[in-house]
């Protein structure tokens, strides 16, 4: 008995039959595992709680249900004792020789179960088992999908980069073309308003330095009312600042008070 061909003639018979479920693959296999046990001689007998415990079907009208579909559809053949201390009996059949022969055309993978070969290159056990996933469409559609979409992925990339840094560049063409103020100006505009000179020079140097944009994207329109927010700006900063500092409070570390001749030998 050839476990691996059995239960490949048995799933190609599952395929093709759409009345059964999940549930009726389960109980087939707990009852297998039982002819395996039985050293694949029929009839076993079966215990409904073992067999449900090892299927992991929770309700018995289920497993009498599914049992009674795989006798029905040919599966197994099922003789129930009708007696509590008496197991059922049932038989299982060989479905090893119900495999058809796969054409020349099929993806196949030779599982070699002896070393010897024959003049020809092949052994003399070779079975031949269809590879499901040997041609898997979607997956390759996918990667040439991918494969195609990664280079136009990085031309919109470089494009959209290329685009901000011209709309960057035209921005700071056109400030340049305003009236922007001088450093000397700003020094004299923050005198004025009583404010130190190192923030009039903070305003210029940060400014100056990204093209006279506001929030590195907005052309700036009045360079006296972006330096008045900057005062305003500045003053709260460093009222909030000189609060903290009051409330809270400092905190230093304490001096051990430990003598150096403490002799460690004595009890605490």
């Amino acid at each position: 008995m050839n476990y691996i061909k059995h239960l490949t003639g048995f799933f190609d018979k599952v395929i093709n039959d759409h009345t059964l479920n999940p549930t009726h693959i389960s109980l087939y296999i707990a009852l297998f595992q039982f002819w395996n046990c039985n050293r694949f001689r029929n009839p076993i007998s079966i215990s409904r709680d073992e067999v449900m415990r090892i299927s992991k079907i929770s309700s018995k009208a289920t497993y009498h249900k599914c049992l009674k579909n795989l006798h029905a559809l040919g599966y197994i053949k099922y003789e129930p004792s009708y007696n509590p201390y008496k197991g059922s009996l049932v038989h299982l059949f060989n479905f090893s020789e119900n495999l058809k022969p796969k054409p020349k055309n099929s993806k196949v993978i030779k599982q070699v179960t002896d070393k010897s070969y024959t003049s020809t290159g092949t052994s003399p056990e070779q079975a031949e088992v269809s590879y499901i996933n040997s041609i898997n469409n979607t997956n390759k559609l996918n990667n040439s999908n991918v494969s195609k979409q990664s280079p136009d992925s990085k031309n919109e990339a470089l494009d959209l980069k290329k685009e901000d840094n011209t709309k960057q560049k035209k921005l700071r063409k056109k400030n340049k073309s305003m009236d922007m103020p001088t450093e000397q100006e700003l020094l004299k505009y923050f005198q004025e308003q009583n404010f130190p000179e190192l923030e009039a020079k903070k305003f210029f140097n940060y400014f100056s330095s990204n093209g006279w944009l506001v929030g590195g994207k907005t052309p700036m329109a009045n360079w006296k009312a972006a330096a008045q927010n900057w005062m305003i700006n500045s003053a709260n900063f460093n009222a909030q600042h000189h609060n903290n500092t009051d409330t809270t409070p400092t905190i230093r570390p304490n001096n051990l008070n430990t003598a150096t001749n403490k002799n460690y030998a004595e009890p605490l």
